[in-house]
């Protein structure tokens, strides 16, 4: 809905699985006119500055850096962009991507432990899945041990060598999260999911000793 939206901005990380510390943004006249008429009341880094002497500084969205980017994570996006023209373009990336909900989606169905966070599936992502524990058993502990549970699941998967930083948003109710998105296999998604269900597994009988 570009019509509705004023700044966007993505990371090379997301999706295309490039470098986490550079990004695009996308302005609309609107929020380009709002930047030329507007002065913060308070002095902003050089590094956020995208206006000089009440003029958009154009430049910026030419390829004229602010300070010197990485050439190598320039490169890499470049050949992230060339990977997904490979693999079908934007619906090619889409179709992986939602491929991959499919398969958690199926094992959710099947699993009664677990859910997704975001229970209106009109409301959930197909790139970066939160999964919450739904287990009774689970939620009858307290909140500090819920935390506590779902880190020593990431633990778990993480020495097995199967899943890394898999364990939840810090803000968000304790459970898992899962890169779904289309640099992920489909297959590996699959061959991820028993290894939850071992973990969960794992997890109730060290606490429940």
């Amino acid at each position: 809905p570009w019509d509705k939206l004023d700044v966007t901005t993505f990371s090379w990380q997301k999706v295309m699985g490039g470098e986490g510390a550079h990004g695009i943004l996308i302005l609309s006249p609107r929020a380009v006119e709002r930047l030329q008429t507007h002065t913060p009341a308070w002095p902003l880094p050089k590094v956020f500055r995208l206006t000089k002497g009440g003029k958009l500084i154009e430049g910026i969205f030419r390829g004229e850096t602010i300070n010197t980017p990485s050439m190598l994570c320039v490169e890499d996006a470049l050949d992230g962009l060339i990977w997904g023209e490979q693999i079908g373009g934007l619906k090619g990336l889409i179709a992986r991507s939602e491929a991959n909900l499919a398969a958690i989606s199926d094992w959710v169905a099947d699993t009664d432990w677990v859910d997704f966070l975001a229970r209106t599936p009109e409301t959930r992502s197909c790139t970066s899945v939160c999964l919450s524990v739904v287990d009774p058993w689970f939620a009858a502990l307290p909140a500090d041990q819920q935390s506590a549970a779902t880190k020593r699941m990431e633990e778990m998967l993480d020495e097995e060598g199967v899943a890394y930083d898999i364990n939840g948003y810090r803000d968000a109710p304790p459970g898992l999260r899962l890169w779904a998105g289309a640099t992920v296999e489909t297959a590996d998604m699959v061959a991820l999911l028993p290894w939850l269900d071992w973990a969960y597994a794992q997890l109730k009988q060290e606490l429940q000793a």
